[in-house]
């Protein structure tokens, strides 16, 4: 079964996406009111899916003297496009190959050459591994901007919803953050129904806090920080998750 990613796993790429050497656990804890082991937790999950797959080096080959960025968009029979993307790669000079969903022009090669000689050698060499050249540029500039959809909203919500599922028969799943200073906060979950801040169609499923995923018991205290799976027989209210935020 696929991972599915929720609100928390979509912040922390999106400011990986921005700036990952100078991003802080803490800061994406803080914006998303989990704790740091929570997100480190969240990113180790997201490495192992192979969604957050690694940190490259954003490198200007520009400003280096004498050195140019080609792309070469190349035809490759289907069958054979990911062997010739993996075996353009090891052309020297080659830094990325990308498959794209297209009869032609479906390959786009990008490499660095110390001069105009090495570039030709390499679209050689490409060609000699039984890809059609189509067309070649110089690359001048690229700029990049994270995917602003998984980045914070401009209105702040609280408690922060960080997924949402319907089921069958109206009965919906929620994961949401705890908000420091929330009303549920510091209560047991028994104690949460006594004062009828969880209304009876509504079942704490899952509690994920500082990395752990707890199992509910009545005894179990909701904390600040907490991730809280909530089952609903029915579709929840507008007002039904205010105890869980400030």
């Amino acid at each position: 079964m696929a991972h599915r990613v929720d609100e928390i796993d979509k912040r922390i790429l999106y400011h990986f996406a921005a700036d990952a050497r100078n991003t802080a656990t803490s800061d994406i804890a803080e914006e998303m009111d989990v704790t740091p082991a929570t997100i480190r937790n969240r990113i180790k999950k997201l490495e192992e899916e192979g969604i957050l797959q690694g940190y490259t080096a954003d490198i200007d080959y520009k400003s280096i003297e004498g050195y140019v960025t080609y792309q070469f968009r190349c035809t490759a029979a289907i069958p054979d496009r990911k062997r010739l993307a993996q075996s353009a790669l090891e052309i020297h000079g080659v830094i990325t190959a990308r498959e794209l969903m297209a009869g032609s022009s479906n390959l786009v090669i990008t490499a660095v050459g110390a001069d105009t000689d090495e570039i030709t050698q390499i679209a050689h060499e490409l060609s000699d591994l039984g890809l059609e050249i189509d067309d070649e540029s110089v690359i001048e500039d690229e700029y990049h901007t994270p995917y602003n959809p998984f980045g914070p909203e401009k209105v702040s919500k609280r408690p922060s919803l960080t997924d949402f599922m319907s089921l069958a028969g109206d009965a919906e799943v929620v994961e949401f953050t705890v908000s420091e200073g929330a009303t549920i906060a510091n209560m047991t979950i028994e104690q949460a129904v006594d004062e009828g801040l969880l209304a009876d169609e509504m079942l704490v499923v899952g509690i994920e806090r500082d990395g752990d995923v707890l199992t509910p018991k009545g005894k179990t205290v909701i904390q600040p920080g907490d991730v809280i799976a909530l089952f609903s027989k029915a579709p929840l209210k507008k007002d039904s998750l205010e105890a869980f935020g400030t």
